[in-house]
Formats: structure tokens, sequence, C-alpha cells
């Protein structure tokens, strides 16, 4: 018996009967010969991985942009905090941590440049609209790879679409990372926003203390023991109606206080200035795209679609880079 096999076994024998099996896969688009070592989700987890999509995290903004310090978040920084997040609750709930962790490090490939600025601005400017989590899934089904995609399971590609809010992903896996997602970025944008002294721990109202703690470190234990002991042996991922509406209540306090602050986002109107600027270009020097994308055009993409790819792509300094090489006047030397 190959590994793979052993190891799928082995997962019909400890996972719970809600988890997602490897073996129960719905499969791939493009049908290729499985792994002899590894079962599919981890596969998927490691293409993502290895991907140039994953690498550019690093450089794209989470809340603070460009900020002065070492400490501050970046997009892969909390990616890989919702990781570790939903690594611990499908363990404990015995779901298939390869799934939950695959879905994890994917959910976020799609994010452009700066951080949600960067969103906004290109669903203004394109008339095609632009979500991130669509952006996500585009980038594992076609982009990444020179336009061949990843091809990835069903199941990884789920998780990835809807792993926001107003969204269901259809395994509990996906689920997990969903919460995981809103649990990783309050705490750790409330982190940034103590280092940066936008808040402190005392602003949070006292009733939402009072159920999820008083410190930020408290806040997060509460939401993923919570979770874990409400969601144990059942058929859905879900909070205790108090601890809900106090994680609720949260995003609320965190959106008025933190991510609409003038001090973490002053600069978003320059960012998002920029990016359009950056997208009319391209749409307007539709050669300068690279060649895969051009190729893409050739059978059927949209110019806009496939200039949104190009400048979503971008990380933070190559945008600023590329702006002002295009665009900033420079000094005329005379040898």
């Amino acid at each position: 018996m190959k590994i793979r096999e052993q190891l799928e076994e082995r997962e019909t024998q400890i996972l719970s009967k809600y988890a997602t099996l490897s073996k129960d896969s719905k499969g791939r688009e493009r049908d290729e010969k499985p792994c002899d070592i590894r079962p599919c989700f981890q596969r998927d987890r490691d293409r993502i991985l290895y991907s140039k999509s994953f690498r550019r995290l690093k450089d794209k903004t989470q809340v603070f942009l460009s900020p002065d310090g070492d400490h501050y978040r970046t997009r892969m920084t909390h990616t890989l905090e919702v990781s570790q997040n939903a690594r611990t609750i499908a363990k404990a709930l015995r779901l298939n941590e390869d799934l939950a962790e695959a879905i994890a490090l994917g959910h976020d490939l799609g994010h452009t440049p700066f951080g949600h600025a960067g969103e906004r601005a290109l669903n203004d400017v394109c008339p095609l609209g632009f979500k991130h989590n669509e952006q996500s899934l585009r980038i594992v089904e076609k982009l990444e790879n020179y336009g061949n995609g990843l091809n990835l399971t069903w199941e990884v590609r789920d998780g990835i679409i809807n792993h926001e809010m107003e969204l269901r992903a259809a395994t509990l896996e996906g689920r997990v990372v969903r919460l995981s997602d809103k649990i990783a970025y309050m705490h750790h944008d409330m982190d940034d926003a103590l280092r940066g002294g936008i808040l402190v721990e005392s602003d949070v109202p006292s009733k939402l203390a009072k159920v999820i703690g008083y410190t930020n470190r408290e806040w997060i234990d509460s939401f993923i023991h919570d979770i874990i002991s409400n969601s144990m042996d059942q058929d859905d991922i879900k909070m205790s109606p108090e601890v809900e509406n106090a994680f609720h209540e949260l995003r609320k306090f965190m959106f008025e206080r933190v991510y609409t602050n003038p001090i973490a986002k002053g600069q978003e109107g320059k960012v998002e200035d920029m990016i359009k600027i950056l997208y009319q270009y391209y749409v307007d020097h539709i050669d300068k795209l690279p060649d895969y994308l051009k190729r893409m055009m050739d059978q059927g993409t949209e110019k806009e679609r496939a200039v949104c790819d190009y400048v979503s792509s971008m990380t933070d300094r190559y945008a600023v880079a590329v702006f002002e090489e295009i665009y900033i006047p420079r000094s005329w030397n005379v040898l």
C-alpha cells in the first residue's frame, strides 16, 4: 500500500464523521495522477505555499500602509495567523487539518497592493468589478503558472471563494477558515493598533470585556475555545449566542476605531488614486502586460480583467516603483 493510501485510511479512523476525507474529494478540474506520498489536500497546500502569489503577500499591506516599524503585520503574516487558528480549531474538532490549512494559505492570494484600499480602487474603476476573494480563486484556477493555474481540488477552491462573512463554504473546514480569518485580523489589527498608539485595551467597551476578556490575548483565546466547545461533534461551525454577539460587536468597534481611523488610513486616498491611474495606464497600453496575460486575452479574457489581474498582483513596493517610473519625471543627465 502506498504512503498516501495509508494516510487516507488513517483519516477514516481518526477524523470526525463530519470531516472532509481526502479520498472523498470531488477532484480537480483537470485529471492528474495522484501523488504516491501526499493526500490531495496536502498536495494543494504545498502548491499554494510554493506559488509566486503566496510569496508576494510578504510585501502587501494588511492595515497600516508602509508603517515605520518591523513588527506590524503584512498580508503574509495575516495569512499565517489565519492558518494557525484554523489548524488549531480543525485539529480539536478532528476535521481535516490539511484542507483547512490549504484554504487558509490560499484565501487572500487575490489581495491587491495596499490592502482593501487597492481593492476599492479597482472595484470602482473596472466595469467588471473586483473582489479579492474572487481574485484569489481566479489566481489558483487560471493565473498561476503563467496562465495554467494550480489545478486545486474542488474543496479548496470552494473554501477560498467562500471565506467572506456573508458566504458559506460547503465543508466544515472552509467554515473554520471563514471564522479564523476574522478572529485573526481582529486580534492582530488590535495588536498593531495598540503598538501604533491608536487604541489602548481599556477602550474596548466593558460589556464586551466581560464576555471575551480584558486583553487582546484573552479575546482570541475566548473565541477559539468557544468555537471548539460549540462545534464539537456538530455538523456546523458556530459560536455560542453570547460570544457570537460579542464577536460582531468587536468587529463593529474595530471598523469604527481602527479600520476608518485617519492615523491608520490617512494615506489611502493617495493609494486609491495611484491604483486607478495604473489601471487606466495599462488599459491604454495593453502591450505592456506580460505575455501570458496577452495570450489569455487572445483566448477571450476581457482586457479590463487582464489589467486587474496585473495591477492586483503587484506588491506595494512594485506598484509605487512602476508609478514613479511612468509618471515621475527624472533628472536629465548629461555625460
